[in-house]
């Protein structure tokens, strides 16, 4: 049984086309074991997400016992998908998979709205305000909840986030930018 609730919906309520694929995927009973296992791996940069969470892990295929796993990057040259490919072999090799190819795949790229209902809760308690419609004017400090909040740099601590400050609680933040 899959450790990570399915019934996760995008912005809308609704789940997108590519987040009802990707659960279909993963509800195949080959290789369900392995999803379970990829629960392991988290995101290096943002720990409280795995790459299920961040939307990162696409697929896995098993084949006379050699697992493929595809991951997309969260932008194209980003630094974690080295250490996130390490990761992967290692959690699959000391589960008995000696065989473990990763392919990254850049299409379709990567969206913000790839990243799980779950995912956007553990970014806000983690302290980083999750991605946005791309409707919204404001972004809420993940701190107070207020939307009294102003953007101090378009450049956080790393390329995919935004540098946010709460007007009420005057705590920084980063923000997850919507892409």
């Amino acid at each position: 049984m899959s450790l990570i609730p399915l019934l996760d919906h995008t912005f809308d309520g609704h789940a997108s086309e590519d987040e009802l694929l990707r659960r279909e995927r993963r509800g195949k009973a080959q290789t369900a074991a392995l999803w379970d296992l990829l629960d392991q791996v988290c995101d290096p940069e943002i720990p409280v997400l795995t790459i299920w969470d961040l939307g990162v892990l696409r697929d896995i295929d098993l084949d006379q016992g050699q697992v493929k796993v595809t991951i997309t990057p969260t932008y194209s040259g980003c630094p974690a998908m080295t250490t996130i490919a390490d990761d992967i072999r290692a959690v699959l090799q000391r589960a008995g998979y000696a065989q473990v190819q990763v392919e990254l795949t850049l299409a379709p790229a990567w969206s913000t709205d790839w990243i799980s209902a779950s995912g956007r809760e553990k970014m806000r308690v983690y302290g980083i305000a999750p991605p946005q419609p791309r409707q919204a004017a404001e972004i809420a400090c993940p701190r107070c909840g207020s939307a009294d909040t102003r953007l101090i740099s378009e450049f956080g601590s790393t390329a995919c986030k935004a540098h946010y400050q709460c007007n009420q609680c005057l705590e920084p933040f980063d923000y997850f930018k919507c892409h």
